[in-house]
C-alpha cells in the first residue's frame, strides 16, 4: 500500500489526481485542498505529511498577472509552500512530486528547452515557482521530484480551453494571438503521469531530479482554439489570428514554452502524448450542450 498526499485538491490538477489516484490500485489517498491545509503553515504542513509515502504539491498560486503586482505574497505559496513541503519530507521520508511552470524560463528560445537548461523567469509567477523547484531539489536531492508543465487544461477551472468553448456559444469569431508557442497540456494526462512518477520512485526506478510533464508536440494559442472549436463540431475558421500588443497585460508571457522530455527515460516512461491527441481525450469532459 503506497500512502498519498495531494495538496491544493481542490482545484485542477488537484482533482484531477485524487480521481486518478483513488482509482489506482494499492494507492491509499489523502486529498486536501487550500481550507484543508495550508502549505506556509509548518506545523500544519509536518502533520499532514506524517504517515504518507508520497506528496505530490499541488498546491499553487496560480493567478499569473495576480502574482506581478502581489509577488510577495505569491512567492510565499510558490516559494515558501514547497521549501515547507520539502523539509517535512525530508523528515518523514516521503518522496515530493513538485508541480512547477514553463515560466521558469525566459521563452527566447528556438528549439524546446532541455530540464537542465538555464532558468530566467520573465514574471513573478516565474520566479516564485523557481524558488520552489530550488527548495525542492536542494533539501531532497534524491526523493524531491520537479515536474515541470504548461498551458494546463480541464474541466474542473478556468483555463484557456473551456474559455474557447464558452466563448464559441456567445461570439460569431474569436481573435487569439499566433505569435506565442506551447504545448496544450490536459490535467487529467498530467494527473496519470504524476501517479506513475510517484509509483516509480517509491520502487526506486526514477531518481530524483527535472521532469518535462507536458504534452508532446507544439502549436500556438491561434492554432490550438481552432482545434477546439473543431473537435467540438465548430466551424474553426470563426477563430482569428492575432498578436499579443494587442492583448496588453501586467505580467510578461515567454513567447517560447516548448519543453524537451528527454528526462523521461531515466525514470523508465515514454514522453506524454501529442497535445492533440490529448485534446481530443479530454474533449467528451470540457463539452457541454449549454457551450453550443
Amino acid at each position: 500500500m503506497t500512502r498519498w498526499l495531494v495538496t491544493g485538491a481542490g482545484g485542477m490538477l488537484g482533482r484531477d489526481l485524487a480521481r486518478v489516484l483513488g482509482a489506482t490500485a494499492g494507492a491509499r489517498v489523502t486529498a486536501a485542498d487550500r481550507a484543508a491545509l495550508d502549505v506556509t503553515d509548518p506545523a500544519a504542513v509536518d502533520a499532514a505529511v506524517a504517515g504518507h509515502d508520497v506528496v505530490v504539491n499541488a498546491a499553487a498560486w496560480t493567478d499569473v498577472d495576480g502574482a506581478q503586482e502581489r509577488e510577495e505574497e505569491a512567492a510565499r505559496v510558490n516559494g515558501e509552500g514547497p521549501r515547507t513541503l520539502a523539509r517535512a519530507c525530508a523528515a518523514h521520508g516521503a518522496v515530493l512530486l513538485q508541480v512547477s511552470t514553463d515560466y521558469v524560463f525566459p521563452g527566447d528560445a528556438s528549439r524546446p528547452y532541455a530540464e537542465d537548461a538555464p532558468t530566467r523567469p520573465v514574471n513573478a509567477y516565474g520566479r516564485g515557482k523557481l524558488a520552489g523547484e530550488r527548495a525542492v531539489l536542494g533539501l531532497l536531492p534524491e526523493r524531491g521530484f520537479v515536474v515541470r508543465t504548461a498551458w494546463l487544461y480541464g474541466a474542473h477551472g478556468r483555463n484557456f480551453v473551456t474559455t474557447m468553448l464558452e466563448l464559441a456559444g456567445r461570439r460569431e469569431t474569436v481573435e487569439v494571438v499566433d505569435d506565442q508557442v506551447g504545448q496544450p497540456t490536459w490535467s487529467g494526462a498530467l494527473a496519470v503521469r504524476l501517479a506513475e512518477l510517484g509509483s516509480a520512485a517509491v520502487a526506486g526506478r526514477a531518481p530524483g531530479g527535472i521532469y518535462h510533464g507536458t504534452a508532446s508536440g507544439q502549436v500556438s494559442w491561434f492554432g490550438l482554439a481552432r482545434a477546439v472549436f473543431e473537435l467540438a463540431g465548430l466551424d474553426p475558421r470563426r477563430v482569428r489570428p492575432t498578436t499579443s500588443d494587442r492583448f496588453p497585460r501586467p505580467a510578461p508571457r515567454p513567447a517560447y514554452s516548448v519543453l524537451g522530455h528527454g528526462g523521461w527515460e531515466r525514470a523508465q516512461l515514454p514522453p506524454m502524448a501529442a497535445w492533440r491527441d490529448q485534446l481530443g481525450d479530454a474533449m467528451p469532459e470540457l463539452v457541454r450542450p449549454s457551450r453550443g
